[in-house]
């Protein structure tokens, strides 16, 4: 097997750097020791995207939020599930995240960022919530490990109450709601109900094989 190698790294806000590894094929993005998402496992992402269509009226055009572009498996995903999107927002934090698929990853997830109806806003993902009352009809939050387990602190905030109001205030009237974790919480699961949610969850495995890791993808429509 050959060694992985150290593709490129950038500095965080909180001081700690994002690392792209490669190796046979495989990318990796680790940060603090913390693996975020592999190219090996990313059915849960694609998943997390499908839930929320599911839920989207056929009807309508829906804009849509992306928070953290990663790999670009959830934007693809959300381009190719939800009815007819009229456009696709991705907030990513990082530039280097958007130079990393346009130099390296592209390939993995069909290159989303090529197709029309996308948008990379360079932007914290709560910053563009608070800034979008009303603006959007799902908005799927893919940005860390969920409210356990954040890899960057100023992600918390994602979680909780305020938050979570904040998100509410930003989806328009029967909009949808989807969060990706890296494990179940139940606590959070009830925090989402309290914020005004019709929430429920889905365990999904990380690969498609019913063997290995799983993930809970958390979906929730505004009442």
């Amino acid at each position: 097997m050959k060694p992985e190698r150290l593709i490129d790294s950038t500095p965080t806000p909180d001081g700690a750097d994002l690392l792209l590894y490669e190796r046979d094929g495989v990318f990796t993005l680790r940060i603090g020791g913390i693996e975020l998402m592999t190219s090996r496992a990313h059915d849960s992402e694609i998943e997390l995207a499908r839930l929320a269509a599911k839920l989207v009226d056929r009807n309508v055009r829906p804009r849509v939020l992306v928070g953290g572009l990663g790999m670009g498996y959830t934007a693809r995903a959300v381009l190719d599930s939800v009815p007819r999107p009229s456009e696709v927002v991705v907030a990513e934090l990082l530039p280097a995240v958007v130079r990393w698929n346009r130099e390296h990853l592209g390939d993995l997830a069909g290159r989303p960022m090529d197709d029309r109806r996308l948008t990379i806003v360079e932007k914290d993902l709560f910053e563009v919530i608070k800034e979008s009352p009303g603006a959007f009809d799902v908005i799927l939050n893919d940005v860390d490990n969920g409210p356990g387990g954040c890899a960057l602190d100023r992600n918390e905030r994602l979680y909780r109450p305020d938050g979570l109001a904040a998100i509410r205030r930003s989806l328009r009237p029967g909009g949808v709601l989807g969060i990706w974790c890296v494990e179940d919480d139940p606590r959070f699961f009830k925090a989402l109900s309290s914020a005004g949610f019709r929430a429920h969850t889905e365990t999904i495995y990380a690969r498609n094989v019913a063997k290995g890791h799983r993930h809970t993808v958390f979906i929730g429509q505004r009442k």
